[in-house]
């Protein structure tokens, strides 16, 4: 079979080529983010639905960059526009934005007011640099994933960090500037590792903690909210580990897979 450029592969959309790629619909919802043609100099010729198709199929099918299928722009262009969303905040704007959309198609106002915080320890992959400690609860070595979520299951926040760092010091981080984005937060809920006056003087809102009142499974109240957004970022095979060199880098990837499940769920049900 002849070798198709990736200039070519979104001529025809009757059918997509990968399970990752975006419909017209989903992509529709990403486009008003992107950068525009520049005014001056050498016009643009990458497709950047394609690059945005290469990224979700990174994400979810765990291959290395240099792995990217023929038929996606070159890895170092996809590799470019990755990290120049990542220091130009548009994985940020896209996920703030799709976010209130999502917030609005469940019939809930745009802002939260109760909120869930859990943490993941994860090994980490062979290059790995800096954030890299033992969780001696877990016994893992590698980095600790801090997520912070409304009662829908969406991010509010996220921090990488060492997984040597417990839960009630990292949790300082999520909250630091919490409020000025979500000033309406009048609750938040923990698991007993976030008990005690360390995490009490560090949140700006009153704790609630659930604990476990029996060994082994058992479904926790609100809790298992957070637990289930944790399950949603393992279904992408990318972040079965932390294979990433740089924690900033694992941060985005949360983002990005919370954008992909976003976009999905509203291009299935598209507002009014």
């Amino acid at each position: 079979m002849a070798w198709t450029p990736f200039t070519r592969r979104h001529h025809d959309r009757s059918r997509m080529r990968y399970a990752s790629d975006l419909t017209d619909r989903e992509w529709g919802l990403i486009e008003p983010f992107m950068p525009r043609q520049p005014r001056l100099g050498r016009r643009r010729k990458t497709s950047l639905r394609a690059v945005m198709d290469a990224i979700f199929y990174l994400l979810q099918s765990g291959c290395q960059w240099a792995l990217l299928p023929h038929d996606f722009p070159p890895k170092s262009t996809v590799y470019h526009y990755f990290k120049r969303f990542c220091r130009d905040g548009t994985w940020r704007r896209i996920h703030d934005a799709l976010y209130c959309r999502t917030r609005r198609l469940e019939g809930r106002e745009e802002q939260p007011s109760f909120a869930i915080i859990d943490s993941q320890s994860v090994k980490t992959g062979p290059d790995a640099r800096l954030d890299i400690g033992y969780d001696a609860g877990k016994k893992i070595k590698g980095r600790k994933r801090h997520i912070l979520v409304d009662t829908l299951g969406m991010l509010l926040k996220a921090e990488v960090h060492s997984a040597g760092i417990q839960d009630r010091d990292g949790a300082a981080l999520v909250f630091d500037r919490l409020v000025n984005r979500f000033p309406f937060i009048e609750k938040i809920c923990g698991d007993g590792g976030y008990q005690g006056p360390t995490v009490e003087e560090a949140s700006p809102r009153s704790m609630e903690i659930v604990k476990r009142n029996q060994a082994g499974f058992q479904v926790l109240p609100k809790r298992w909210i957070v637990e289930r957004t944790l399950a949603w970022l393992g279904i992408n095979r990318r972040m079965a580990k932390d294979f990433e060199r740089f924690s900033g880098t694992s941060l985005a990837f949360i983002q990005t897979a919370m954008i992909k499940l976003m976009t999905r769920r509203l291009a299935r049900y598209p507002l009014s």
